[in-house]
């Protein structure tokens, strides 16, 4: 069977003998050659056809694609999928198709039929026979697939019923899930580059930057800077260069939003830099993105690929006189390149450590010209800004703090997962409501939100309105939307020393304040966490995080000491019992724990005896067995292993 590769479009100058440099193969419209003027108007008169071309009625088998999902075996699942329509003779009304993450992780692997939505999760190899026969070919939901609601037991078919995608707002995330991120014509067909088109054909330069600042749009890295501000200062400096770099390097624990839109919706990134190049008078961007992201990356490509042969990224964009092009520079993994200059330092081939900021990067940013950089959430917002209008944008969240925000929510709760909430949202109501609570029936303790830079929240704050404003007064930060919720076994004086660990490690060393201080209060939580702390380390902490906070050079070591300072704050007693009674309330601190069984409950099953890998335990069969405190290693398997509650925890 001869490929379209094979041949080009009749119309073009080039032959077969003679190919064009590139050519642009559709599945619906065959292939267009990349630098024919013939080529060029369809190219476009495609793009006007599929941006009003309706939903087509065939049914669609979408399988979840994101990083997740893929591990618990979705890719193979695509295949096995258009196997069994192959086999069952529905090849040509079904159609199957990758997505990328559709946020409830949870779930995972899931799949949706479209177009009612359907929403099955959990599936797996055994499945699929079963709902190509039953739902594509005889129109039947398999029951067991779907999800039910805990709470009313009631079993949810669309996707748009079940309280975790209800209860959220999603506009960046609106076709994560739903579309394939490596087939651009999907995206058009949802109205991506739409904004593109309208801004270089009806909108100056100017007009597009009002509605930006109209909007109210900030940052969604962390320290949410007005996105309008930052773009009107690089665009006012005179340059003959000018760049747009995109902020991808996520590296927080338990953080994954820039990941998840660079996996699910690769374009609306691109569009989002093109805009940017287009009000600034840039020609050349870059997405810095983290290595250990190689599907992110992947997509990366194709979509940069795709866009380049449909004119939509080179020279002269759709006949505007705009040029642009996109690079992609993959970090080794270094949390510090997360930091505007330090990322701008690596991107230009130099140690990734943070400089002074002034002048600022809008002036003299990469190679020494006026940049802007945003993340990949910022980005991602402002074709919606520029379709619906500032106006609509600004009608959504808080006075200060507008528009939505992508949170990753894992740890004790039982929805993990990616959410979408308009700003504003109380904490209770995104880990009760759309969490769903705390696993096992546990009392909430704390969240950890903005990261390892952020601060624990108790639960008296749970009513706390979740903006920029609110969460910085409270001690937290907003920072680039990672969520770690911690219930009663949770350690807090422990969860401060993880995350305090994780930035002392990161830290570039540059400046003394975060080097040192750092190190030195990290020394101090391992001390109280082993049983060795004294009284005096309290004040000596508060005194350490303060300096540390208004001294060090950049945002990583300012930050640093939050986890600390917040968990002094909130949690003191707990350092105190720790402290003062040689004891780890949560029992999470294995130097503090103490292991004992209660007579009383003990049957003599021997249970805790087989599982000690110490051998601390001892008792005859059916009599009352007892533990060897010096002999002990408290690794808590006599604790996890007996069904009789009869070994107890201090």
């Amino acid at each position: 069977m001869e490929s379209l590769m094979d041949k080009c479009c009749s119309q073009c100058r080039h032959t077969p003998a003679t190919p064009c440099r590139d050519y642009i193969v559709c599945r619906r419209e065959g292939p267009f050659c990349h630098d024919d003027e013939v080529c060029k108007q369809k190219r476009r008169e495609f793009l006007t056809r599929i941006m009003a071309r309706p939903e087509s009625g065939q049914q669609k088998v979408v399988v979840c694609g994101g990083l997740n999902c893929s591990s618990g075996g979705a890719f193979g699942l695509i295949d096995l999928f258009r196997a069994e329509v192959t086999r069952q003779k529905l090849g040509d009304k079904v159609q199957v198709v990758l997505s990328g993450c559709r946020g409830f992780c949870e779930q995972g692997p899931s799949v949706i039929i479209e177009p009612d939505r359907t929403f099955y999760r959990w599936v797996t190899a055994e499945d699929v026979p079963e709902i190509v026969a039953l739902h594509l070919k005889e129109n039947q939901v398999v029951e067991r697939l779907l999800y039910q609601d805990p709470e009313t037991g009631l079993l949810c078919r669309s996707c748009d019923d079940i309280p975790f995608y209800r209860r959220q707002m999603k506009v960046v995330l609106e076709h994560c899930g739903f579309i394939n991120p490596e087939d651009i014509a999907e995206y058009v067909a949802v109205g991506g580059y739409r904004a593109l088109t309208q801004a270089l054909t009806g909108m100056s330069p100017e007009e597009v930057l009002a509605e930006i600042k109209k909007s109210g749009l900030r940052g969604r890295g962390g320290a949410g800077f007005p996105t309008g501000k930052k773009w009107e200062s690089a665009r006012r400096v005179p340059s003959n260069k000018r760049y747009v770099i995109c902020n991808a390097d996520e590296g927080d624990p338990g953080a994954f939003m820039d990941r998840a839109v660079l996996e699910g919706n690769p374009h609306s990134v691109l569009e989002g830099m093109l805009l940017c190049a287009y009000v600034i008078g840039s020609d050349e961007g870059y997405i810095y993105v983290r290595a250990e992201y190689p599907l992110a990356v992947r997509r990366l490509r194709i979509a940069i690929e795709q866009a380049e042969r449909y004119g939509l990224l080179g020279e002269n964009i759709l006949n505007s006189g705009l040029n642009f092009r996109i690079h992609i520079n993959e970090g080794a993994g270094a949390f510090v390149c997360g930091e505007s200059t330090a990322l701008m330092a690596s991107i230009e081939g130099n140690r990734g450590v943070p400089r002074i900021k002034v002048p600022r990067s809008t002036e003299k940013g990469l190679f020494g010209k006026p940049t802007v950089l945003n993340n990949v959430e910022t980005f991602a917002n402002v074709p919606k800004i520029i379709l619906k209008g500032g106006a609509w944008f600004a009608t959504i969240g808080t006075e200060r703090s507008k528009g939505t925000k992508i949170f990753a929510l894992t740890g004790k709760v039982r929805n993990t997962g990616l959410v979408e909430v308009p700003m504003g949202i109380t904490l209770r109501e995104l880990i009760f409501d759309i969490g769903g609570g705390i696993k096992g029936g546990k009392r909430f303790k704390a969240v950890q939100i903005g990261g390892p830079s952020g601060g624990s929240l108790p639960e008296d704050m749970l009513d706390l309105q979740i903006d920029y404003e609110s969460l910085t007064g409270a001690g937290a930060m907003m920072g680039s939307g990672s969520m770690v919720v911690m219930d009663e076994d949770n350690c807090m004086v422990n969860m401060a020393r993880f995350f305090l660990n994780f930035t002392e490690r990161e830290s570039c060393g540059k400046c003394t304040p975060c080097r040192e201080g750092t190190t030195r209060m990290l020394e101090i939580l391992e001390k109280i966490t082993t049983g060795k702390g004294s009284l005096s380390d309290i004040p000596l902490l508060e005194y350490l995080g303060g300096v540390v906070k208004t001294t060090s050079f950049c945002g990583l070591g300012t930050s640093a000491p939050n986890p600390v300072l917040t968990t002094l704050s909130y949690f003191r007693n707990e350092y105190l019992k720790h402290i003062q009674d040689k004891r780890c309330p949560a029992g999470e601190c294995i130097a503090l724990r103490q292991f004992m069984i209660i007579a009383e409950k003990c049957t003599g099953c021997g249970a805790c005896r087989y599982v000690c890998p110490a051998h601390a335990v001892s008792g005859e069969k059916k009599k009352v067995h007892r533990i060897d405190p010096d002999a002990c290693i408290r690794c808590g398997r006599c604790f996890e292993i007996c069904k009789y509650q009869a070994v107890k925890r201090r």
